[in-house]
């Protein structure tokens, strides 16, 4: 093993977790000023100038908090649960390309962690690890309302990764490539988004739903869950599970804008390479602003609800997605595309207006 790549890995993987670990504070004091300004509030605006130490001062409180572990839990799993829970959401984006190759001191090095040629079934494979942490935090607690929402957590994350999981095969049809990299040099003429309008729909739906965010925060319906699954968590393990949702914000919104924005393709990236992680950033800021809005805008949905919708609805349209792309591959035609598939995303939410539970009926 060549000693000079160990050196760049290990310096890309430090930039890569200290970058998270910022984005992940900022991007909660950047929700609570949008939020603000959508609902015509103030915001944030004591902890530094503007409320820019806000972040830090959120950190410090809950450094300092006390810890509770109660005395029925399982503890060896109980301190676990928050590990195995925030883990994966740090090593998702080792696959994401943030740019080109560059060049420092003479050496070339790739704007990634690892460029690997199936870089789709890695980020399968790591988001499936999520729900452990979930499931184990509301056992390991030795409390029914923990465990019920660790249940009920890991039902919607494992039936919303279906519809994921199909959200990527677009994607790679048209890439012909399970690569990330692949896929965004695929865009350099079209992006995606333009050729799959029901697949970002459908993906960005599941990607909500995989990370627990409005309108499908069941984890956070206190009055029927006491907080879900981690109930009986404060402090730094409470810090962790925080950590996760808002890191994993970050990744899935670069993975969505890797799938369908073009990743870090922009104008005169060719020439000028360090534009490509400006880009990607750009792109990765205004998503997080629509998962923000969604926020503000929708309210909760009901369990049973959030249920039907994601296999009555979700399920079936993912499906008749991969084969209208595939079918439109096939013909050479990739124009017939969004035509069908929106056509058939139409006709299908017409068709099943009376699938989903109205209000009143369990």
């Amino acid at each position: 093993m060549d000693v000079a790549f160990l050196i760049e890995w290990t310096i890309k993987s430090i930039i890569m977790i200290v970058v998270l670990l910022t984005g992940f504070a900022y991007l909660t004091f950047y929700e609570r000023k949008a939020l603000a300004r959508i609902q015509v509030r103030i915001g944030p605006n004591r902890a530094g100038p503007g409320g820019w130490l806000q972040p830090v001062a959120d950190a410090v409180k809950l450094i300092f908090k006390e810890e509770l572990v109660p005395g029925k839990s399982y503890k060896a799993i109980f301190f676990l649960a928050p590990i195995i829970t925030v883990v994966p959401a740090f090593i998702i984006l080792a696959v994401v390309p943030l740019g080109a190759t560059v060049t420092i001191f003479g050496r070339e090095i790739p704007l990634s962690i690892a460029n690997i040629n199936v870089g789709v079934l890695y980020i399968l494979a790591i988001t499936s690890i999520s729900v452990y942490g979930i499931v184990l935090a509301g056992w390991s607690s030795n409390n029914k309302y923990a465990m019920m929402g660790g249940i009920r957590s890991s039902a919607q994350m494992i039936s919303y990764e279906l519809a994921l999981g199909l959200g990527f095969v677009g994607p790679i049809l048209l890439a012909n490539s399970m690569s990330l990299f692949d896929i965004v040099q695929a865009q350099q003429r079209v992006w995606f988004v333009l050729l799959q309008p029901l697949g970002v729909i459908i993906f960005w739906i599941a990607v909500l739903a995989e990370v627990n965010r409005s309108p499908f925060d069941m984890p956070e319906a206190e009055q029927e869950l006491t907080s879900g699954y981690h109930t009986e968590y404060s402090g730094m393990k409470f810090a962790l599970f925080f950590m996760a949702e808002y890191i994993k914000m970050i990744a899935v919104t670069a993975i969505t804008v890797t799938l369908f924005f073009g990743g870090f393709r922009g104008p005169f990236v060719d020439s000028v390479p360090w534009l490509g992680p400006i880009y990607l950033f750009i792109k990765v800021v205004i998503l997080l602003f629509g998962m923000i809005w969604v926020r503000a805008t929708l309210p909760r949905f009901r369990y049973d609800r959030l249920m039907a919708f994601g296999w009555k609805l979700m399920f079936p349209l993912a499906l008749a997605n991969v084969l209208l792309t595939a079918v439109g591959i096939v013909m050479g035609m990739l124009w017939l595309i969004p035509v069908t598939t929106t056509i058939f995303f139409l006709l299908t939410v017409y068709l099943a207006r009376g699938a989903i539970p109205k209000r009143g009926r369990v």
